[in-house]
């Protein structure tokens, strides 16, 4: 029984209680992770130190495709003195209360209209049609629409992050649910579970990596909701700023405003990341590498 508790623990285990062939394995694996770092150094050294190189050289006109070294300055000003549209942290802020609105509102609606016409074939088959048509109208024209109703403040580019992420939580949970064996389906039926321990003590939980699979994307679609929808018409956000920088001719501000749109989604993304580990941490050994 020791030899089974020992194996099923997920604790980390001290380096001495590691056989030869672990701790061969722990050594690779931090070589590898620090060889990858290496590369992702050498890559963003040679794309910035080309960028700035040509732009010096003149083989790159800095007015129309910026300047690094430009685009540094400008994050600095940026940060230190404001924006000509008002302090930076101030449009960081609104766009990620946009984003994080948009992706919880878009996630719960999703899970439950994708759980809801997954068990029921009827709500499938009459929605269905519909569901397909919402999905292939292109989001720009949505988010005039909704600028247009809702007009420049928050409720229009929340709106816009909604639809974005619905559809990708909605076809997630939606094919889980359809995933789910059948035979497990029947034995909860014969061991008497009513429809609603059926629905969430069998489907839901066999649904779940499904849902969570979606999750990176669903952030990343919520934020580019948000700055599509700043960008078409706003008063605050990165979207904003771009779309100022834009008709200013400015392509330092341009990229500025890109760069820490950048940093903002990475920060997401491993946030994300932490809490999909932490709701499916089976998964963590099948999936090594993620982007």
């Amino acid at each position: 029984m020791s030899g089974l508790s020992n194996k099923s623990d997920p604790r980390p285990r001290p380096a001495e209680a590691l056989t030869a062939e672990e701790q061969a394995a722990e050594v690779a694996e931090r070589r590898r992770a620090a060889f990858e770092r290496v590369w992702q150094a050498a890559i963003f050294v040679f794309i910035v130190g080309g960028w700035e190189l040509s732009a010096r050289t003149g083989v790159g006109d800095p007015f129309f495709f910026g300047q690094p070294s430009g685009i540094i300055a400008t994050i600095w000003r940026w940060s230190t003195r404001g924006t000509p549209q008002g302090p930076l942290w101030q449009h960081i802020v609104v766009t990620l209360e946009e984003t994080v609105l948009a992706f919880f509102i878009g996630v719960i609606i999703g899970v439950v209209a994708g759980f809801a016409l997954g068990r029921n074939r009827m709500l499938a088959a009459a929605f269905g049609p519909y569901i397909r048509m919402g999905n292939a109208i292109p989001r720009v024209i949505l988010g005039s629409i909704f600028v247009i109703w809702l007009g420049l403040d928050m409720a229009s580019k929340v709106a816009l992050g909604v639809t974005l992420t619905f559809f990708i939580v909605f076809f997630n949970a939606f094919q889980g649910v359809r995933e789910v064996d059948p035979n497990l389906v029947n034995n909860a039926r014969l061991l008497g579970a009513s429809p609603r321990q059926l629905s969430l003590d069998v489907m839901l939980p066999a649904a779940l990596g499904w849902i969570i699979s979606s999750l990176h994307t669903s952030f990343g679609f919520a934020l580019v909701g948000a700055v599509v929808g700043e960008f078409l018409g706003a008063t605050h956000g990165l979207g904003y700023l771009v779309a100022s920088a834009q008709g200013a001719f400015n392509a330092n501000g341009v990229f500025a405003a890109m760069a820490i749109l950048s940093v903002v989604a990475l920060i997401a993304d491993f946030l994300v990341t932490k809490l999909e580990r932490r709701l499916t941490p089976w998964r963590q050994t099948a999936n090594r590498t993620s982007f």
